[in-house]
């Protein structure tokens, strides 16, 4: 894990999964959370083998979009898979498709045990952004990129 965020310029990609709609206040709270129940069905669905055209990635995303302001507003969850066609990929009913802005981005990694890790990195991004004020956010794409169990690099858009 480490504490300053790496930059890198990522190339526009498309993910297909499925999607919910939330906000960071409704997430902390458990009876009107969707983000755990949008996991739990990814995997108990095996939304990662079931997509068509999947590319050579292996990695699942957690891919935030639809922004509707800033971390204050609605937005967009898609857990899924990058995909080499995504409109063969919506060819399977229920399946949502978010394209990746093509940018700058800053990556913060973490370790550790879920969902606990994940929650620990998004609390350093917020943190680092309100620390550094001079770092604008795009709030177009950001996402989250899961190589195994216990690892997570997430990837901010920021202005250049």
């Amino acid at each position: 894990m480490t504490n300053t965020p790496a930059t890198v310029q990522i190339p526009a990609f498309s993910v297909a999964g499925i999607a919910v709609r939330t906000r960071n206040s409704e997430e902390m709270s458990p009876a009107i959370a969707r983000l755990g129940g949008l996991w739990d069905r990814f995997f108990s669905q095996s939304w990662e083998r079931k997509l068509p055209s999947r590319g050579d990635d292996g990695r699942i995303f957690g891919v935030y979009s639809g922004y509707e302001s800033n971390e204050q507003g609605a937005f967009d969850v898609t857990a899924g898979v990058a995909v080499a066609d995504p409109d063969l990929a919506l060819t399977v009913p229920g399946a949502a498709r978010v394209d990746i802005q093509g940018g700058d981005y800053l990556v913060f990694t973490g370790q550790g045990d879920m969902p606990q890790m994940v929650m620990d990195t998004w609390v350093r991004i917020w943190h680092f952004f309100a620390e550094n004020p001079q770092v604008q956010r795009c709030f177009s794409t950001d996402f989250e990129a899961y190589e195994g169990p216990e690892n997570v690099a997430i990837y901010i858009g920021v202005k250049p």
